[in-house]
């Protein structure tokens, strides 16, 4: 059987051209630098961690330059951005909303600092894209019902606050400056290689595996959409290689399901009950995500891999994973 990455569209090649990943070491950055080494772009990746090896690449027929340092040094920008760079995808952030509210200052040194230096230095050396991974939580309270790119910027916490700094100055240097910046606003991004997330989904596979209880936040009924890696991936070739492409793009599958819903999906999936236990209701959580992916379709894009089907392939590979930890 063709595997995922086979069965994908075909996309623009990047043959030699220099493309700058920041987050490259982590859960979607390691997909994207393999997806873009598949199409033999020359990749720079950048982290502060230390680099893993980067999954699906053939055997000695890749390109890829890895630099660990903090994106917040100047001279780490500098390095990580060299003349001659086409593309910057910018995946790099504090991501975790509890401690956006805890360290909000913290939250704005790592996201909007960060993404402004990135900007100007794409800006200097005339970088023709800049790809920003959003997310729906810059519209938080600011609309009701369907989610889409229209809806007003209001965020109900400081981690969807410096997004939406970031898609302001995106827009900003696109204006004045002619750098084409494309936020994809992500929904819940899941897929294989995430054993290292605390997302929803990674969570659910830990307790499987450990016995233990699983906290639902509220009454369980709050939905949200989950969009899978390479879909993401797809979206982001994408962004670069599609010149009419820009502004802000909600990526999603736009079918959202319950948490409670969620639950029962996995359980389907590994053929196990769950312990499931509720607890307080977090601050600043949005009760419904359901989003508009037609601006997404309308440049080509589209989700292909069903819900099921992608937790079926993490519920695989956390099996293989346990299995060798064993």
């Amino acid at each position: 059987m063709p595997t995922e990455a086979q069965t994908r569209p075909a996309a623009r090649p990047l043959t030699g051209q220099r493309v700058v990943v920041t987050g490259g070491s982590g859960f979607i950055g390691g997909h994207v630098v393999a997806r873009l080494c598949e199409l033999g772009a020359s990749v720079l990746s950048v982290d502060r961690r230390p680099a893993k090896p980067f999954r699906c690449h053939p055997a000695g027929d890749h390109d890829v330059t890895v630099l660990e340092g903090d994106l917040r040094e100047q001279p780490t920008v500098d390095a990580a951005v060299p003349e001659g760079t086409r593309a910057i995808v910018h995946l790099a952030a504090q991501t975790q909303v509890l401690r956006s509210i805890e360290d909000p200052q913290g939250s704005f040194d790592n996201n909007v600092v960060v993404t402004a230096g990135l900007l100007e230095r794409a800006r200097l050396v005339a970088a023709s894209a800049f790809v920003f991974a959003s997310t729906n939580a810059v519209v938080g309270a600011g609309t009701t019902g369907t989610i889409h790119e229209g809806a007003p910027l209001a965020p109900l916490t400081p981690y969807g606050a410096t997004k939406a700094a970031g898609e302001m100055n995106i827009s900003c240097y696109a204006a004045s400056y002619g750098v084409r910046g494309v936020s994809l606003r992500f929904t819940n991004v899941y897929g294989p290689g995430m054993s290292e997330k605390d997302s929803i989904v990674p969570r659910l596979m830990r307790v499987a595996g450990s016995g233990g209880a699983f906290n639902i936040y509220g009454d369980g009924k709050q939905v949200r959409d989950y969009v899978n890696v390479a879909d993401v991936v797809d979206a982001v070739v994408l962004a670069i290689t599609n010149e009419d492409m820009s502004g802000p793009v909600v990526i999603g599958s736009g079918s959202s399901v319950s948490v409670l819903d969620l639950v029962e999906l996995v359980e389907e999936v590994l053929g196990a009950t769950l312990d499931v236990r509720n607890v307080p209701a977090k601050a600043g959580e949005m009760p419904a995500v359901i989003v508009d992916n037609s601006r997404a379709r309308s440049f080509g894009w589209e989700p292909r891999v069903t819900l099921d089907k992608g937790l079926a392939e993490v519920a695989a590979e956390w099996g293989r994973r346990v299995g060798a930890a064993g």
